[in-house]
């Protein structure tokens, strides 16, 4: 008889299954916070990544111009010396040192997305604010050239700075 009671009382009670749910529940509101800040964070170093990539390219283009590589394209207006295009990047421009003509300078392999724009129907380029050399930096717009690029999210950093003045 005595050995029946010792079989009965080994499951849980309802009291202990209880506090078990409250302190998972409590754990998982303390590490839901944790992993958006995490996922932000995560956006944010690809926001800095791809800006940094593509402005360097802006710049290595405006380098290649002032080395004497690249030529004016006939017909265009562009006299600032910076690309038409962020696609112009991607293409490449011909190399005017180069004796064949056939080779061409490439700056970009392909334009990263800004990773705040999640429509997916939005081209990579099309992510993107861009920012004309005749354009102040208070108030940037498109124009002829592309002198800079910003993020088009109006969300607000962890540091304070909104993502389009990064």
């Amino acid at each position: 008889m005595n050995g029946l009671r010792r079989n009965a009382s080994r499951g849980f009670t309802l009291i202990e299954l209880m506090m078990t749910v409250a302190i998972v529940g409590v754990l998982a509101s303390v590490a839901l916070p944790m992993a958006e800040l995490a996922v932000q964070r995560n956006k944010e170093q690809e926001l800095r990544s791809a800006l940094r990539e593509i402005r360097g390219a802006i710049d290595a283009y405006v380098q290649a111009k002032e080395d004497g590589r690249i030529q004016g394209e006939k017909g265009s207006q562009v006299l600032s010396g910076y690309p038409p295009s962020l696609q112009v990047l991607v293409d490449g421009v011909a190399d005017a040192q180069n004796p064949d003509g056939k080779s061409k300078i490439y700056f970009l392999r392909r334009i990263p997305r800004d990773p705040f724009v999640t429509d997916p129907s939005v081209t990579d380029e099309d992510t993107w604010g861009k920012r004309s050399y005749a354009s102040g930096a208070d108030n940037p717009e498109p124009g002829e050239d592309v002198f800079d690029v910003y993020s088009t999210s109006t969300d607000i950093g962890l540091n304070g700075i909104a993502y389009r003045k990064w």
